[in-house]
């Protein structure tokens, strides 16, 4: 509903969404969709023997919600469809219940009219996201159990699964431009990945100084390799023009010296980058875990065709920069004093 991602945290019964059948079939027919799951976020305390903690729980189908492709099992096994009283929990939450898969645990969390309400589960397995802090309070229940723990009957939010992350836009101005879901706000998940976007913001100007530097060094090093070349080809080029061939003609070969100088060196770096991106990456690059999260992982090194026009791109345009100077010192040439030269 709108206003749930602002307001919802504080009082989030007054945004339920309506019930399963009240879904508009328009998110199920829109092309590239794969599925469509409702999701009930909710708080609460979960209790075992003498201990008792706060959660962070959310009922999901388990068959249709994407956030179980990204749970790493730690101990049991996930939700199935079907089980009424299984439940996940996240490693750091069992660790300080003391609880292990198959023990009996005991939820409770305000319903939608203000009361209490208590239901028992069954600790299916131990998942963790690799966020430590999340992992300390997170709790995963199929959303027939949330829905009898709260007493409502509807979800917070429909969570739409596109078979290509590349088809986000256009989905996006399908579900926006749809009359049935006006009443509705349609969020894309670039909007609620907050640490993603914030990450490829500073991943990218990071790799643009990178870029800068390899420029400036790609344009000092060509420029002072074609000034040599210039200078050591000052008599044929005084010959060339004592021929009859123009300025403009003698700027255009340097020019043309120095885009293929780019195209060739591109053209093998690329190459030597792609053998070596595969070569680390059949190895693996093992990185310690981030701050913030419980586990480290195995990098690799991953190129695309984009990757690797940019960089064609890059060395043949920092080399034409590079060649704009000796190019335009050869065309400048005096014919008499060109062929003196070294005499």
């Amino acid at each position: 509903k709108q206003g749930f991602h602002e307001d919802g945290q504080a009082d989030p019964h007054a945004f339920m969404l309506p019930g399963d059948a009240g879904m508009p079939a328009i998110l199920e027919n829109t092309r590239g969709v794969r599925a469509v799951s409702p999701r009930i976020e909710f708080t609460g305390l979960v209790s075992h023997g003498e201990t008792t903690l706060t959660f962070l729980g959310m009922g999901i189908d388990p068959e249709k919600d994407p956030s179980m492709r990204y749970l790493s099992i730690k101990a049991g096994a996930a939700l199935k469809p079907g089980d009424s009283d299984g439940i996940l929990i996240g490693t750091g939450l069992a660790a300080n219940l003391g609880v292990k898969v198959g023990d009996r645990v005991v939820l409770l969390a305000n319903t939608q009219s203000g009361g209490i309400n208590a239901t028992e589960a069954t600790v299916r397995g131990l998942a963790s996201t690799s966020m430590r802090a999340f992992d300390d309070s997170m709790l995963r229940v199929p959303i027939e159990m949330a829905r009898k723990l709260l007493r409502v009957s509807g979800s917070h939010v429909w969570v739409v699964t596109l078979s290509d992350t590349d088809l986000t836009d256009s989905a996006m101005k399908v579900l926006v431009a749809e009359p049935s879901l006006r009443q509705f706000e349609v969020v894309p998940w670039t909007r609620l990945a907050d640490f993603y976007n914030k990450t490829v913001e500073l991943l990218t100007r990071q790799v643009d100084v990178v870029r800068l530097i390899i420029a400036v060094i790609i344009v000092l090093s060509i420029s002072n390799t074609m000034t040599m070349s210039v200078m050591e080809r000052t008599v044929e080029i005084g010959t060339a023009m004592a021929l009859g061939i123009r300025r403009h003609r003698i700027l255009t070969l340097f020019l043309l010296e120095g885009g293929l100088l780019g195209v060739l060196g591109g053209a093998i770096g690329i190459a030597i980058g792609y053998a070596l991106a595969w070569l680390i990456s059949t190895v693996g690059i093992p990185m310690p875990p981030a701050p913030g999260m419980s586990e480290g992982f195995t990098a690799a090194i991953r190129l695309t065709p984009g990757i690797a026009w940019q960089a064609l791109l890059l060395a043949v345009s920092t080399t034409l920069i590079a060649s704009l100077y000796p190019a335009w010192r050869a065309g400048r040439l005096v014919i008499v004093e060109a062929l003196r030269h070294n005499r």
